[in-house]
């Protein structure tokens, strides 16, 4: 039986799982050395920053038989200079023994849907240097590396159309 997969964007009723995901998250980039601290968000901060009158950031949910088991957190961006919106990938994450599933590249291709339909000129994140499986996703995917900042890669996702 094939698993029934569905990207969507998140509500204000998915604070809690978004909590939760974040939470993942940190543990996740603790095991890579990209965090050691502990988060300070709550589900009142991302009911009022991503629900909010003026939403600061946007994420998308992963589900796989109705259960959310990963996201996308992100926020556009704008260049004066090429007069160009883009955006800034935040947060991907696949809970633990889903990663490599493909379900992350469901996550990637939904936001770049979602990028293509907001006109924005590319996709932009960074990720821990000591994470070389997800660097190899990202290449897979047709994403660069735009720049090194000592050993931690700058990626950009071109999007055509």
């Amino acid at each position: 039986m094939e698993n029934k997969v569905n990207v969507r964007k998140a509500i204000k009723q998915d604070s809690s799982k978004l909590l939760e995901l974040i939470e993942h998250k940190a543990e996740f980039d603790r095991s890579m050395n990209g965090f050691d601290g502990e988060i300070s968000t709550t589900k009142e901060k991302i009911e009022r920053t991503l629900f909010g009158d003026c939403p600061f950031a946007h994420a998308l949910l992963l589900e796989v038989d109705g259960e959310a088991l990963g996201f996308a957190l992100f926020h556009y961006r704008y260049s004066s200079f090429s007069g160009e919106p883009s955006i800034w990938l935040d947060d991907l994450l696949v809970i633990g023994k889903y990663r490599s599933k493909g379900y992350g590249a469901e996550l990637m291709h939904a936001l770049k849907t979602d990028a293509e339909k907001s006109l924005t000129s590319h996709i932009s994140w960074t990720a821990s240097p000591y994470n070389t499986k997800a660097h190899e996703f990202y290449k897979k995917l047709g994403a660069l590396i735009e720049r090194m900042d000592c050993q931690r890669p700058y990626f950009r996702w071109a999007i055509c159309g």
